[in-house]
């Protein structure tokens, strides 16, 4: 490894652990558990931060599915071109995520938007007109069964990560309105670029009382549209293999085989599609010897499910937002505007 792209360290580590179980933690509770000085943690993170190493961000929840459209998108590129493709859908906010694959599509990206409508028009009318594409496959999302933002490593002792283990959420009786406004939208602008911005920081950069973001912050929270994530360079982490498996399951099959495979350790995403392959995993591993590992478990432990496909990623050019460099370092923010008309 380049002296640029040196790994991370078991500390590093251990705090990344921990801030994907609290991303929002102070430093004083974070030290407390680590038996550090709150001090020593904040400047640990700023390093990382800064080198781009780790980063913390938003993730959505289960109810932001609700209210947006979601597609995983095959994308085939002229010879050659599949590089500049890939940097100039990075700059698309309704680009979530980039990965360029070693299989039969040049590049698969994560689509979301507000609504069918509205992808269509990308899918159907823009894509296709972007320099370099030659075609578009899209997969509408139908059901989610998880997505990245829950995908932990195990680097904390368990007495460390039961202490961070986040409480059940309180549901509040009139937690506030579901739908995303202009504010809210201004809002996860400036927390997609620093998830762990203080309020008031938010509400100065906003023009907005203390108290009006602190209040939406949580009532987003409450009601499952929003979460917070802890990210890193996982090439430099110890996870530089990410697998997607297409697979065939029979429809009555599909909540108990989905909500099965969420609890395996190494599923980052897993969500019903449209389409002959209705069912899709995305994984992240040690080597690529543990795909076959992983591909015979599935195999083994669930007869009903018939993989027809599996990719491993080249690259990540984007991941929920942040564009990354080829060691998985965070050099930019495209955050996801979805609710954004599309065009290109």
């Amino acid at each position: 490894m380049p002296e640029t792209a040196k790994t991370l360290s078991e500390d590093d580590l251990v705090l990344i652990h921990a801030l994907q179980l609290r991303p929002r933690a102070s430093w004083t509770e974070l030290g407390r558990v680590l038996g550090v000085d709150p001090v020593t943690v904040a400047r640990r993170f700023g390093r990382l931060t800064e080198q781009g190493l780790a980063w913390v961000g938003l993730s959505p929840g289960p109810r932001m599915f609700d209210q947006v459209c979601l597609s995983f998108a095959q994308i085939d590129c002229a010879p050659g071109a599949a590089a500049s493709v890939a940097r100039l859908l990075g700059g698309h906010p309704h680009m979530v995520t980039l990965e360029r694959s070693a299989g039969g599509h040049d590049i698969l990206a994560t689509v979301a938007t507000r609504d069918l409508a509205a992808l269509s028009r990308y899918t159907l009318d823009l894509l296709p007109h972007v320099p370099g594409v030659t075609a578009v496959h899209a997969r509408i999302v139908t059901h989610m069964f998880t997505e990245g933002g829950r995908w932990r490593i195990a680097a904390l002792a368990p007495e460390q990560r039961a202490r961070l283990t986040a409480p059940p959420v309180v549901r509040s009786p009139r937690p506030g309105p579901s739908d995303v406004t202009a504010f809210d939208r201004a809002l996860l602008d400036r927390l997609a670029h620093d998830g762990r911005a203080s309020y008031q920081a938010l509400a100065t950069a906003l023009g907005v009382s203390l108290s009006t973001v602190k209040r939406r912050v949580e009532q987003l929270i409450r009601l499952d549209v929003l979460r917070f994530r802890c990210d890193f360079a996982r090439p430099l982490g110890g996870w530089p293999v990410a697998i997607t498996f297409w697979a065939r399951v029979p429809p009555a099959d599909l909540p108990s085989i989905g909500h099965a495979l969420i609890r395996l350790p190494e599923t980052r995403n897993c969500a019903a599609v449209s389409g002959p392959h209705n069912l899709v995993v995305q994984a992240s591993l040690h080597s690529v010897d543990d795909a076959l590992r992983l591909e015979t478990g599935l195999a083994t432990g669930h007869p009903g499910l018939d993989i027809v496909d599996r990719v491993i990623t080249l690259r990540h050019d984007k991941l929920l937002g942040r564009l990354l460099d080829p060691y998985g370092r965070s050099v930019g923010v495209v955050p996801p505007d979805i609710w954004a008309e599309p065009e290109i």
